[in-house]
């Protein structure tokens, strides 16, 4: 398994700490875009990091500008186009 989070830019915070104090913590994350490690018995268990806002899945791609379809994409292909292991 990859990890691809940098531990050693993280704040590392108990879990007991972390539920008296989760309304700053998420402020912080907020703020500072800083990982948060919530450790139970000195073990890491939950990340708290910023939410990625994703674009938009229907939003054109910038390097599709001016691309257009020479057909329908929707219309019935005939069995000729079709290969034939696909028949």
């Amino acid at each position: 398994m990859v990890l691809s989070i940098c531990f050693y830019m993280a704040k590392f915070i108990n879990t007991y700490e972390a539920k008296a104090q989760l309304s700053r913590l998420i402020k912080e994350v907020q703020h500072s875009g800083e990982l948060i490690v919530i450790c139970q018995n000195g073990k890491p268990v939950v990340d708290l990091v910023p939410h990625k806002t994703g674009k938009d899945p229907l939003s054109q791609d910038p390097q599709l500008k001016g691309a257009f379809f020479k057909g329908d994409p929707c219309a019935p292909v005939s069995e000729e186009d079709w290969p034939e292991e696909y028949r």
